[in-house]
């Protein structure tokens, strides 16, 4: 695992930290030819998450996101976006490509993992599907977290809210 994943998964919601490092661990040992995963985004501001709503709206860009601030599970560090690093130096969201020849796309092979621990994969979503995303809900709507989030219910000594 790189250190610009540590650095990430770090800063996500205490809840997932464990988790998300023993999902990345495995996936790397899985993942056993030219490609390895990077979070390429976990946890993200209320700035951050304006900025990618506003993209394809009121700022030039395509449309990345449906979600507004509070609106997306990144907003409470209970989301991560996903990239395959090749031969350590290339960034890929190819879906399709097989780097360690085991005739199962790499990126199906960390989807698999993920779900497996089980998270929710943005490639499964109707509308604006978002292959590199993955967020772990516990069972909340992001209007109960968001609703948490404005009442102040966070675990103490933080802004992370209360699950």
């Amino acid at each position: 695992m790189d250190s610009i994943t540590k650095q990430r998964i770090a800063l996500l919601h205490p809840k997932v930290t464990q988790e998300v490092t023993k999902i990345i661990e495995e996936i790397d040992q899985s993942l056993n030819g030219r490609a390895k995963v990077r979070i390429a985004q976990g946890i993200r501001t209320k700035e951050e998450q304006d900025a990618l709503y506003a993209q394809g709206r009121t700022k030039p860009g395509k449309k990345v996101t449906n979600a507004k601030f509070g609106q997306s599970f990144h907003c409470y560090g209970l989301a991560v976006d996903i990239v395959l690093i090749v031969d350590g130096k290339e960034a890929s969201w190819d879906i399709t490509k097989d780097w360690d020849n085991d005739r199962i796309a790499d990126w199906t092979e960390c989807v698999n993992v993920f779900k497996k621990y089980g998270w929710d994969w943005g490639g499964n979503w109707k509308s604006l599907k978002d292959y590199p995303h993955f967020e772990k809900t516990y069972g909340y709507t992001w209007k109960q977290l968001l609703q948490k989030y404005n009442e102040m219910e966070f675990i103490s000594g933080s802004t992370y809210v209360l699950l």
